[in-house]
């Protein structure tokens, strides 16, 4: 059987540390599901449409990745998919009480729904999308930070 996974965010942008997480995870699981939030409670930079073809873009060269906009609750995707696991990216410690609590409580509406978490690797650790805004927002180069899609998107944003 092939197990099916989520990758939730709301990838705005999508970074190099979440393209660790998911092609780690393309190596790990039959069939890897990004699932873009549409997050209305969040002011994106992208909106959902663009957000999805920028992962799509990131992600193209992964056979058994699939990219999904999304809005409302997690654990209904989930299931509406077949997926059997969540993934989460954990950078340290700041991150783990929250995480472990989402993940309870999206076990507890679901369940039977896991989480697994996937720290990304060394060089990704420090960075999050929120850093990217921000250094875009000052005129610095994220180059070295997201896939060359997102470099060109954010430069047709100026």
């Amino acid at each position: 059987m092939q197990q099916t996974v989520i990758y939730a965010g709301t990838f705005d942008p999508i970074t190099n540390g979440h393209l660790d997480i998911i092609q780690r995870s393309s190596r790990l699981f039959g069939k890897v599901i990004v699932a873009v939030a549409k997050n209305p409670s969040k002011q994106p930079l992208f909106s959902l449409e663009q957000r999805v073809e920028l992962v799509k873009q990131s992600c193209q060269h992964l056979k058994n990745v699939e990219v999904i906009g999304f809005s409302g609750l997690l654990v209904d995707f989930a299931k509406e998919y077949g997926a059997t696991s969540l993934v989460r990216g954990i950078r340290g410690a700041d991150d783990i009480e929250y995480e472990i609590q989402l993940a309870q409580l999206n076990q507890k509406l679901s369940g039977n729904l896991e989480t697994i978490f996937l720290p990304p690797a060394v060089e990704w650790r420090y960075l999050s999308s929120t850093m990217i805004r921000e250094i875009y927002r000052h005129q610095g180069d994220v180059a070295q930070f997201v896939p060359p899609v997102v470099v060109d998107a954010l430069k047709r944003l100026d």
